[in-house]
């Protein structure tokens, strides 16, 4: 680790130090959903108040935003300032240290915008930068580097992914009817949103239920979009092998996750599917949630999309495993005993409600869309 004065040393930080970091974060955008498990990056290199080079990084295992910014500046980097959204890396992984990188061009300041939770850079990039001469201010536009990195933030200091639960229900809280009915309750645009959300996220996670009643495909209907990790969480195994989700229909995995008291001869029949594991957990019936959140972080997927049903929802509230919700209200009433977003949460108090911070309030799709992030109460 490094001191406070290394860290928040923000004395020379100007107007337009603050517009370069804020284009090395769009930068960084470009890349969503693509880099799991690393974060998003993206850096500038300016000299004489002029671009000479920008990159981010686009997936893990290729060059850093730092490699791609200095190849793109050349001889113009030596003297130059790189602005970057998060520490430049200091050990060797899968790509040679960005922090090297940056000494070897002959960078003359860096403004970083937050430092790296990662135990295997922690200060560790800012600390060779600076013994290497390199003026450094660490902190501009911090808070937005933060809420960039939500997933990769979460998954290095918890081993457990960033969970957001996306529901579409009536304005009278209703996900289907009395008879199951749910198609459709949030409009095309409102959909189209969901789409995106599921291009974005590494994980979408369903229920068996859901797969049973609605039989998904679980893919991204975006032209140009990717396809997430498909997880059904099924501890009896319930799922029928007619099921879409098991269909070729996509290159990306099908995770299903089960119990002991899964049928041993469904298990060597799924075998044979392409694309689909089965993680048998050694539990009577129920799937431990929390295990399994932690097993997808260590194949290297930090974001969780979860799409449903209210039962698998309610027992990731209840073991504090969902960190936002994405719920969409349609201008619609039907009354009666319909099921809720969050049937599988009992909570007997209003005390004991589980309290939002809200980000973000939009009509734009023409449904009531609330975006929110879940206070923690430990």
């Amino acid at each position: 680790m490094i001191d406070d004065s290394t860290i928040n040393n923000n004395n020379n930080i100007d107007g337009n130090d603050e517009k370069y970091m804020r284009r090395a974060l769009q930068l960084a955008t470009q890349a969503v959903g693509r880099t799991s498990p690393n974060p998003l990056v993206g850096c500038l290199i300016v000299k004489n108040n002029m671009v000479m080079g920008e990159g981010f990084h686009h997936q893990a295992g290729t060059p850093h935003a730092e490699v791609h910014a200095l190849e793109q500046a050349g001889e113009n980097a030596r003297g130059a300032t790189a602005y970057v959204t998060l520490e430049p890396c200091s050990h060797f992984g899968r790509t040679p240290p960005c922090a090297d990188a940056l000494i070897k061009a002959g960078i003359q300041r860096a403004v970083v915008a937050m430092q790296d939770p990662n135990p295997r850079v922690s200060g560790e990039g800012i600390k060779r930068l600076r013994g290497a001469g390199i003026q450094i201010e660490v902190g501009l536009c911090a808070d937005e580097a933060g809420k960039l990195n939500l997933p990769f933030l979460k998954a290095v200091q918890t081993g457990l992914p960033y969970l957001v639960y996306k529901a579409a229900s009536t304005l009278d809280g209703k996900i289907a009817t009395e008879t199951g009915d749910s198609r459709w309750i949030s409009n095309e645009s409102s959909r189209r949103y969901a789409h995106e959300l599921r291009n974005q996220l590494d994980v979408i996670l369903v229920g068996s239920e859901t797969v049973l009643k609605d039989n998904p495909a679980l893919t991204c209907r975006l032209s140009g979009g990717r396809d997430p990790v498909r997880v059904i969480v099924d501890g009896a195994l319930r799922l029928p092998l007619e099921a879409k989700i098991l269909s070729p229909l996509s290159s990306a995995p099908c995770i299903i996750a089960t119990s002991q008291s899964a049928s041993q001869e469904k298990l060597e029949v799924l075998k044979e599917f392409p694309q689909v594991e089965v993680w048998q957990y050694p539990v009577p019936r129920h799937v431990p949630l929390q295990n399994l959140m932690r097993d997808l972080v260590a194949r290297g997927w930090n974001s969780v999309l979860l799409e449903g049903g209210g039962g698998l929802a309610g027992a990731l509230f209840q073991s504090e495993l969902v960190d936002e919700v994405v719920f969409f209200f349609a201008p619609k009433l039907i009354g009666g005993n319909g099921p809720s977003p969050l049937t599988g949460l009992k909570i007997a108090k209003m005390a004991e409600a589980i309290p939002l911070e809200i980000e973000e309030v939009s009509l734009e799709t023409g449904d009531l869309r609330v975006r929110a992030r879940v206070k923690k109460l430990s």
